[in-house]
């Protein structure tokens, strides 16, 4: 796939149209209460944490190697769409 700074955008797009999805799930979750929500809130926090630090040494690696800025930039949206993903599939079920 040719990597363009338009998929770069659309990648963008979506990612913050899943994350808004996301968010609407996770707020219904803590709204309900209890356990689930304790559980929930901690996941949120550990998940941001985590995915910034694998997002921060994926681009440095792929710098390091000479990766374009544009490829990065794909490459760390796709791990974040990924995320986001999971944790949809994993709200709505």
């Amino acid at each position: 796939m040719r990597r363009t700074w338009h998929s770069l955008w659309m990648d963008a797009a979506l990612l913050g149209v899943e994350a808004q999805w996301v968010i609407g799930l996770r707020m219904m979750r803590l709204f309900a209460g209890g356990a689930a929500a304790e559980a929930e809130m901690s996941r949120l926090i550990w998940e941001k944490a985590i995915a910034a630090g694998a997002a921060w040494a994926d681009a440095a690696l792929d710098a390091a190697s000479g990766r374009s800025h544009l490829d990065i930039a794909h490459r760390t949206l796709r791990g974040y769409r990924r995320r986001v993903r999971a944790n949809r599939r994993r709200l709505t079920r």
